[in-house]
């Protein structure tokens, strides 16, 4: 006999609750009343005849049965969500959405998008940045770029292009009554520096160099997202830390310049992350033919 399911607004309270482990935030959540999300859970317990939450000096906790049960239950929801996102999403298969470092996407990707939009003109494109690890079941993403050593469980991952570290600064500071010649000259300039995933930069080309690492620690500016680190460098404000994928086309442009010839390989590099097994959707595909060849300057 099959068994029946419970009460869909029971599962909901439920799942709230026991994520928030607060009756309180649940019905912020869903919109309803305390007292509801109570009642819906206390029927819900007798449809079951198991208990899901107990009190515990003052806190919810769950009982050993509800946390068993929470995973399918979340699993369920995140099927339905997905499900009726596709239904409404007349256009899913002409909206192609990418998740990359905001610095990347402002200093490589942006600028190369375009010719990917002439050849493409069927797809529309979406770039969101973040630098968490994408859910592809949660986030409703086709594709991530993200830095690493490509070892993504569950996920392919497609190289891109490595960096390398090394100095960069505008061409006034080679210039000037103090140029800017030997790795040594900059104990005379501010270091510029970006901070989380990039903090390291400086200690390490240092090191490379034969410096004292402690020069990393002279007065200097440090911001949040190395294309502002990079932007300030291009002002002439002070020395920057570069990599390749960031900097390649002001040395290009001639905004930048690399003062030195001593250049750290980084042990890492951008992988076009995506969804492993399955049918690949076309515009996933042309995505990535594209970016591989853009890193190859083929594109």
């Amino acid at each position: 006999m099959t068994a029946r399911l419970p009460s869909l607004n029971g599962l909901r309270a439920f799942e709230a609750a026991a994520r928030h482990l607060s009756f309180t935030l649940a019905a912020t959540e869903l919109n309803v009343t305390q007292t509801a999300i109570s009642h819906q859970i206390r029927r819900l317990e007798e449809e079951l005849g198991i208990r899901l939450f107990v009190r515990q000096n003052r806190a919810l906790a769950l009982t050993p049965e509800a946390r068993d049960y929470l995973p399918g239950v979340r699993a369920a929801f995140n099927d339905l969500r997905l499900a009726t996102d596709r239904l409404l999403r007349k256009d899913d298969d002409k909206v192609l959405t990418v998740s990359t470092l905001a610095s990347l996407a402002a200093k490589w990707l942006l600028p190369r998008l375009t010719d990917f939009q002439e050849q493409h003109p069927g797809i529309d494109v979406r770039i969101t940045t973040s630098t968490n690890l994408v859910d592809f079941q949660r986030d409703n993403v086709d594709a991530a770029i993200r830095y690493g050593r490509g070892q993504w469980p569950g996920l392919r991952a497609d190289w891109l292009m490595a960096d390398e570290l090394f100095p960069v600064c505008s061409p006034s500071l080679l210039r000037g009554d103090k140029p800017l010649r030997q790795p040594e000259d900059l104990r005379g300039y501010p270091l510029l520096h970006t901070s989380n995933a990039n903090s390291d930069d400086w200690r390490l080309w240092l090191t490379a160099a034969g410096l004292p690492a402690d020069i990393a620690k002279q007065p200097g500016i440090t911001f949040d997202m190395i294309f502002m680190t990079i932007q300030a460098a291009i002002d002439g404000i002070g020395v920057a830390m570069g990599r390749t994928s960031y900097v390649q086309d002001d040395i290009a442009k001639g905004r930048l310049v690399v003062p030195f010839k001593i250049a750290l390989p980084a042990d890492a590099g951008f992988y076009l992350v995506s969804p492993e097994g399955g049918r690949e959707a076309p515009k996933l595909a042309a995505f990535r033919q594209w970016v591989v060849a853009a890193t190859q300057n083929k594109a």
